[in-house]
């Protein structure tokens, strides 16, 4: 697996990273788990994604259980998590909310770092844009995360560029990434300027959802885009369509690092095998074409 320096001065990390969204949805048990982290550690894919909320603020602890269980594996890690959204599913809150004061970040830190039985964060992202987010708060709760050792890196996700740029200004150090929604599914970002301006920066982003989220697979309406990905796919020699969807998105010229959300290591398996399929420019085009439905103006 290559890996990638994801920024100018930022982290290194794996060409793709795993993701543990629906770590609670996988019935693993703790030593199960452990075994899972070894398997894609032994692919290459060193980058796992967490945030504070997924598996209603449960996936950090339970991924923490299994790295007290062989607390060498934090060596081999680089641990990218997010925080900033509220959910009913925490007490005390009675609205879902975003949520983005120095408090709230910082204690959102500390809460994740225990969870996740470490003492220090590779990257922290901003979860989602925040329209009463104040950028000098947040940048002075990044400051002194850094300064303690806390964090690394800082980031963002699902921010438009302007909501980019502006807390990029109010911070000394450059944002690594900002993990977006990238998909023949989910095109927006590839002409709303969101990656003309991380490749503007050299900054890569990071994509999820890449398979619509498994809509890709069974929905009728992607019956012309399976068919499309499975033609292509033949003449990749690619073992699966998914193979095919991670390759059309790392073919971006600014480089997203795909996120596998799978907990089924074959899967993980064949999605990893995408990073030796290149995609010539009509393919690119004729995946681009199936999923919108129209060829270009």
């Amino acid at each position: 697996m290559q890996r990638i320096g994801i920024a100018p001065q930022g982290p290194v990390f794996s060409r793709m990273v795993m993701g543990y969204w629906r770590l609670m949805d996988w019935g693993k048990s703790a030593r199960q788990l452990v075994d899972f982290i070894t398997e894609h550690l032994e692919l290459g894919i060193t980058t796992v994604d967490h945030a504070d909320i997924y598996g209603d603020y449960r996936c950090e602890a339970a991924f923490g259980e299994a790295l007290k269980l062989a607390p060498a594996l934090r060596e081999r890690l680089e641990i990218v998590t997010k925080c900033g959204i509220a959910t009913l599913s925490k007490p005390g809150n009675t609205i879902g909310h975003y949520i983005t004061t120095r408090q709230h970040i910082i204690q959102s830190v500390e809460s994740s770092l225990s969870r996740l039985a470490t003492d220090n964060i590779n990257l922290l992202l901003i979860h989602r844009p925040d329209p009463l987010m104040d950028a000098d708060e947040v940048a002075d709760a990044f400051v002194s995360l850094r300064q303690s050792g806390k964090v690394r890196h800082f980031g963002v996700s699902n921010f438009s560029p302007a909501q980019f740029s502006l807390l990029q200004s109010r911070l000394p150090f450059g944002l690594v990434t900002n993990q977006v929604e990238i998909s023949p599914l989910c095109q927006d970002p590839l002409l709303d300027g969101t990656l003309d301006l991380m490749q503007q920066l050299r900054v890569h982003p990071m994509a999820w959802s890449c398979l619509g989220g498994g809509r890709l697979f069974s929905a009728p309406e992607y019956i012309t885009l399976r068919s499309e990905l499975e033609q292509i796919g033949q003449e990749l020699d690619a073992k699966s369509i998914e193979q095919v969807v991670y390759a059309w998105v790392m073919r971006l010229p600014s480089q997203p690092l795909p996120i596998i959300g799978s907990g089924n290591s074959s899967r993980v398996r064949a999605g990893a095998a995408a990073i030796d399929l290149t995609l010539t420019r009509e393919q690119w085009f004729r995946i681009r074409r199936a999923a919108l439905g129209y060829d270009v103006p």
